[in-house]
């Protein structure tokens, strides 16, 4: 299908832009973006740059639109700074929808609604419960959940859990559209020689490095174990220096491998051959990583909040919430069992798959655009399945 005659034109907002190179909302934008486009669709993805940096078109990405507007890169400035550019150089663009990522933006969704077309807004999880913001930053996501209720013409959540709690706090019945997962599966390679890794031979933990994601507590965890067996920690964060630090120190004299961000096939190759990955994320709703590494066939261990409970299921294991101790014993138990370890993995995979794959994802995206596209124009909507499916 030629662009001429593609069904929608699509802006998608509040990521820091694709490819992915930051996180989860990320690889949401490139993942959900480039299959639209391969069904037909123009789909323009916002981005970030520097004041002094061009502002505007730039090449495009598997057919997809890159577009990248300016902002600060500061802890408190960067997401509502670039939300107000962004929002602005999309008054001079033709669309007939907009996603907007991360309840953060939502304050100045009111610019977006200037263009009369649909505002779809995928709220992530409680992004004000996390540690690294004070008293004015979790203002901003307090003002960012409300403007979101106000102004999108849909509620996204990406978990039950996240659909609940906007439910019972403002009365708003969201659409439930979780992430997606496609595994590519790797060999061990250049990657883990690098780092003097062997398959099967390492613990895997994936996440930013901010406190709630509880890198700390699982190097405290690891700390507790009797195992030659390397922790592997991917990731990184900005304006996280202090913690970061405090992660280093905690884990000196241990076998602890610190590797930064790891994205495409090194990521893949990460994921294809660890022994068993953890999850110990605390705030947020479904995580990318997490149905990513189930998807991988790994044997799982998460925390035990209802987010990552609801994503695991029967299918891994939860440690009670923030208690490391209990990570411990767990780790100590899989690392003894490599037939528990199998079978967990088995019943991972097969989970994800049934729930988590991107082509139903983007389905049920393009159903919902499509059907408030439709509503908009006066037109028959389309015929839709249930977009709350699980």
């Amino acid at each position: 299908m030629t662009q001429e005659e593609a069904r929608y034109r699509i802006a998608l907002m509040g990521t820091r832009g694709i490819p992915a190179r930051y996180g989860g909302f990320e690889t949401f934008a490139e993942q959900l973006s480039t299959r639209l486009v391969a069904r037909g669709h123009e789909v323009i993805v916002y981005g970030r740059c520097k004041f002094n940096q061009k502002w505007g078109a730039r090449e495009t990405l598997n057919g997809v639109e890159r577009r990248e507007t300016p902002t600060i890169f500061h802890k408190y400035l960067e997401t509502p700074l670039h939300a107000l550019t962004s929002a602005l150089d999309l008054l001079s663009q033709k669309v007939d929808a907009v996603l907007l990522c991360n309840g953060a933006n939502s304050p100045l969704a009111p610019i977006i609604l200037c263009k009369r077309v649909p505002l779809v807004i995928n709220v992530d999880g409680i992004e004000r419960n996390r540690a690294k913001w004070n008293w004015a930053g979790k203002a901003w996501y307090l003002l960012g959940e409300h403007c979101s209720v106000w102004f999108a013409t849909r509620v996204v959540s990406d978990a039950k859990v996240i659909a609940e709690y906007y439910l019972n706090a403002y009365g708003v019945d969201s659409t439930v559209i979780p992430y997606g997962v496609h595994p590519v599966r790797r060999p061990p390679g250049a990657t883990l020689g690098q780092f003097g890794l062997q398959k099967g031979r390492y613990i895997l933990y994936v996440s930013r490095l901010e406190p709630e994601n509880n890198a700390l507590g699982v190097i405290q965890a690891y700390k507790m174990l009797k195992t030659d067996m390397p922790l592997v920690i991917v990731g990184d964060a900005p304006y996280a220096d202090d913690y970061k630090r405090k992660l280093r120190e905690e884990a000196a004299g241990l076998n602890v491998v610190f590797t930064g961000y790891q994205f495409g096939e090194a990521y893949q190759e990460f994921q294809s051959n660890c022994y068993v990955y953890i999850q110990a994320t605390e705030v947020g709703g479904t995580h990318p990583a997490l149905i990513e590494s189930m998807s991988y066939g790994n044997c799982v261990i998460s925390n035990g909040t209802p987010e990552n409970i609801e994503v695991v299921g029967d299918a891994g294991l939860v440690f009670e919430k923030n208690d490391f101790a209990d990570l411990s014993k767990l780790l100590s138990g899989v690392l003894e069992s490599p037939e528990r370890v199998a079978e967990l993995g088995k019943r991972a995979s097969e989970r994800v798959t049934q729930h988590y794959s991107w082509d139903s994802v983007v389905s049920r995206y393009e159903e919902l655009i499509g059907s408030l596209i439709a509503r908009k124009n006066g037109a028959a909507e389309p015929k839709r399945e249930n977009l709350n499916a699980a």
